[in-house]
Order: structure tokens, then sequence, then C-alpha cells
């Protein structure tokens, strides 16, 4: 790996994680020695890039620092093109449409020697024959979950049980052929899973949860570890 490879790529493991890397840890992933890893800090130091922290303790990448948009690798390029054809087949219409405008954008802003990893990427997602339509705005509830505002749901279970709940929305689950909204219920006072395909109605509220949506996520991904 070239000297200018390695000092990008130490900056995007930085950029990847909010904790302090050990050398040790940047050298494993780079494969390459820790000693090499310290000059290549001192380097980016050098050169004004915000690292903090010391040999020993760990390098944290500070806020307000980016790179310029068009330094991606051919495999970070394809990397996002196929993320963006899996939201084309299975988001809901505005999801799908702004996956589409983001493979044009990217098409257009890479160099010519990148431009066929965009237009005839090695890796392709299949459609999706046998999507399940949803029955609930999927732009409403994305905005609901950013809003932090509570959503009423009339919701029919899979043995046709109909019930009226008050949900705090936290997050969209993608699968193939199905959406589900994970969501804070008032009713059973836990989190719940609500298929898009089951609900009968919706009304998207102004009032507002009391958890900021950042600390409730957090919340639900605590109880991803019960157990």
């Amino acid at each position: 790996m070239r000297p200018a490879d390695r000092l990008f790529q130490i900056i995007q493991i930085l950029r990847r994680t909010r904790k302090p890397l050990t050398a040790d840890a940047i050298a494993a992933e780079l494969e390459t020695s820790k000693r090499t890893v310290y000059r290549d800090i001192a380097t980016l130091m050098g050169q004004r890039v915000p690292i903090r922290g010391e040999a020993g303790i760990g390098y944290v990448l500070e806020g307000g620092f980016d790179l310029p948009p068009l330094m991606l690798t051919s495999v970070e390029i394809e990397a996002a093109v196929l993320g963006a054809q899996w939201v084309a087949h299975r988001g809901d219409p505005e999801l799908s449409r702004a996956a589409h405008d983001l493979i044009a954008k990217i098409a257009a802003i890479v160099p010519e020697r990148l431009r066929s990893y965009v237009l005839e990427p090695a890796a392709r997602t299949p459609p999706v024959w046998a999507a399940t339509p949803d029955a609930i705005d999927m732009a409403q509830v994305r905005a609901a979950i950013h809003a932090g505002r509570k959503v009423l749901i009339g919701y029919g279970d899979e043995h046709g049980r109909v019930s009226e709940r008050k949900i705090w929305p936290v997050a969209i689950g993608y699968f193939d052929a199905v959406k589900h909204v994970v969501a804070w219920c008032e009713t059973r006072q836990d989190f719940r899973s609500f298929r898009t395909d089951r609900v009968l109605s919706a009304t998207f509220l102004e009032e507002r949860h009391p958890e900021r949506p950042t600390q409730l996520r957090a919340k639900w991904r605590k109880t991803l570890g019960k157990g």
C-alpha cells in the first residue's frame, strides 16, 4: 500500500468509530507495523488533521474534519452502489427515487476511470418479486422518527385481532418481502415490532414523546442484547 493510501485509510478507520483506537488495532487492520502507524499518525498531525490521543492509549479523529467528496476507492463505490440498488428495490417510493438519484450522482462526480464501477458494477441485488405493499406512509414514518413524534395506529395482528396503539417509532426494519416499524408501545409499555402491511390506519400526531430520538434508539438497542 502506498504511504498516501495508508494515510487516507487511517483517517477512514478513525472516522468509523467514536472510541479511541490503539495503534495495534490500526496496524492489524492495515496489515502493517505499529511503528509505521505511529509515524503515519505523526505525519497526519503535522498536516493539521485533528487527531487526538497518544501512544498506548488510543487515537480519536475530532469532529469538524472531512475529506473531499470525490476521494472514494473503487471498492467504496461498489459498496455504495450495491447498497443503493438494495434500497431502490426494497424502499418506499421516496427512498427508491433517492437511491436512483444517488447512483446517478455518484456516476456524475467520480473520475472517468472509476465510472464503470457505478454503471457496470460487479455485484448486483435482485429485484423483489413478492414484496408486500405498505399500508402506512413510510415517508411520514421516517419523519416521525426524526422529529420524535407519536403515531396512533390501528393494527391487526397475525390472528386477526385489531387494537389501537399509540407508538413512538424508533426505526424501520427492511426485509426482503416486508417491513417492520420498531416502536415503543404505550399500551404494552415496551418495544414492539409492527408489520407495515398490517397497519389498518395511521394518524401522525403533532405530540412529541418525552425521549430524544437518539436516546430512544439507544434504549431499544440495549434490549437487543438481552438473553
